[in-house]
């Protein structure tokens, strides 16, 4: 199998041998290419910006219940 050097962390690394990860990070590649191939490059997109707004209201969430907390300190 060809090095993946993609990866900046190895979270499994020590606890899974070398070869199960590779194998894993080639079903990753295979699924992705799987998933590029079914659906029109919009859907990537669409997917994205989804995720995108996700991540966004739990930021605004978060903020918002620091906010609370920071209040009941003050008071």
């Amino acid at each position: 199998m060809a090095e993946h050097t993609e990866h900046k962390h190895f979270p499994f690394e020590g606890v899974v041998s070398e070869e199960a990860r590779a194998h894993a990070r080639a079903a990753h590649d295979e699924l992705r290419k799987t998933f590029e191939a079914m659906f029109p490059p919009e859907f990537a997109e669409h997917r994205r910006q989804a995720r995108r707004e996700m991540l966004l209201t739990f930021r605004s969430l978060i903020d918002e219940s620091l906010k609370r907390m920071d209040e009941k300190k003050k008071a």
